[in-house]
């Protein structure tokens, strides 16, 4: 059922909630213990759940910095908005184990506005910056200079099944459009693969539409509350359009309403399968299925990709931008030695090995052009080609607060119309001036 929150408000104007209000609410977190060591000081770098990748490489700079140091991880919780949560009112509390951190690039701008994260010392900066991606590289920055290092950078492909494609008489080697994706997996009678959950995927499907339809959901994000939203716009409208068929004429599958990442990518490899807009993982994850018997080999013989699925078939699209950046809290004890550590981390070498290993692409580079990641990920130049064009998601110290309003009014699916972008407008704009509650 759609959200009714819109509908309440607050007795008195007040100010949105952001990570610094948390302090009050998270005083009676312990902050890290770093008196009464001895050896090495002992990092904590907080990950984002993977397939052990960021172990391997805590373990090998560790090994690396001749004692100066061990890097212990602790892990994050599952989804972007848990792991926003739990940063956040550690941060706040002025936890001193906040050594390293791997943060997702929309709520950079929220962890550096109040303060929260060091500032990269400058020949940090110079150091691990020199060949970074310009896209990954805009996702690390708030107010027009870097707070954070880029270590990956991730962003979706369109997968699809190449038999379907060629039933349905699509060239692939030429870029397609969504609507060309609807009509095809409709003569097919297959689903489209997309993410339909209240979650932070629907606020990645809605503003990679509206950017590749060369709109903004919010300009000025600098200026905080007052903001501009732009989500009420043709290339809004064309958004709702999209989601708005897919949920109605039941495209996405009967889960679609649930569906997050890895729920798509099942369904992609079921015999309903036909396109789907997803992340590097796919691969890796379809081809393990295989070795675990879990998978028939022929599905991925039968797996192809390309760029994003273009909105106006004479505008490139721009797809959605993912990725890791390593920050180091403004609390932590041993600064100096944290960003010694995430030089270690993200250094072409390891970016490349974390691809090759765990499937998540580099924000180097340089990194691409390594051996093993091309024998990895075939699909390697497609994703470095993508990245080139990916837009991020709103940079705003609101980010929350935006995005938790999309998820709210663009799900489920097929309530999505084409009053939806103005609607959320609306609503977005009564939040950040404190006169209506999420």
């Amino acid at each position: 059922m759609k959200s009714t929150h819109h509908s309440r408000r607050a007795g008195k104007p007040r100010t949105v909630r952001s990570v610094a209000a948390a302090a009050a609410a998270s005083a009676m977190l312990l902050t890290g213990c770093s008196g009464g060591e001895s050896g090495p000081p002992t990092l904590t770098w907080y990950i984002n759940p993977d397939d052990g990748g960021q172990d391997v490489l805590a373990q090998q700079c560790s090994d690396a910095s001749g004692g100066k140091y061990k890097i212990q991880t602790s892990l994050l919780p599952r989804d972007a908005a848990s792991q926003r949560e739990q940063l956040a009112r550690r941060l706040a509390a002025g936890d001193t184990s906040m050594d390293i951190m791997s943060l997702d690039p929309p709520y950079v701008p929220e962890l550096a506005e109040p303060g929260f994260l060091a500032k990269p010392p400058h020949d940090v900066v110079e150091a691990t910056t020199k060949d970074t991606l310009e896209g990954p590289l805009e996702g690390a920055k708030w107010n027009g200079e870097i707070v954070a290092i880029p270590f990956w950078a991730n962003t979706q492909l369109l997968w699809y099944r190449e038999s379907v494609a060629k039933a349905a008489g699509l060239d692939m080697s030429e870029p397609v459009t969504w609507d060309q994706l609807i009509k095809a997996a409709t003569s097919q009678d297959k689903y489209l693969g997309v993410q339909g959950v209240r979650g932070e995927a629907m606020s990645v499907w809605v503003n990679g539409l509206v950017e590749s339809a060369g709109g903004q959901v919010v300009s000025d994000g600098q200026d905080g509350q007052d903001a501009k939203i732009t989500l009420d716009s043709d290339a809004g409208k064309k958004a709702a359009e999209i989601i708005g068929t897919i949920g109605k004429e039941g495209l996405g599958g009967p889960g679609l309403a649930t569906q997050d990442e890895n729920a798509s990518m099942i369904q992609f490899q079921g015999d309903k399968g036909s396109f789907m807009v997803n992340w590097p993982f796919i691969y890796s994850a379809s081809k393990a299925a295989v070795e675990e018997g879990a998978l028939d080999q022929s599905v991925v013989d039968d797996i192809r990709w390309t760029t994003w699925p273009r909105v106006d078939a004479d505008t490139p699209s721009a797809p959605p931008l993912g990725g890791i950046n390593l920050g180091v809290g403004a609390a932590s004890e041993h600064q100096d030695l944290a960003w010694d550590a995430v030089q270690c981390i993200v250094s072409p070498e390891h970016q490349a090995q974390y691809f090759a290993t765990n499937g998540n692409p580099p924000a180097s580079a340089k990194a691409f052009d390594d051996p093993a990641v091309k024998k990895a990920y075939p699909m390697a130049d497609t994703i470095r080609k993508s990245l080139d064009n990916a837009a991020p998601r709103p940079q705003t110290p609101y980010y929350n607060e935006i995005s938790t309003a999309i998820q709210q009014h663009w799900t489920p699916p097929g309530d999505v119309t084409e009053d939806t972008p103005r609607e959320t407008t609306e609503f977005i704009q009564e939040v950040l001036k404190g006169d209506a509650l999420l």
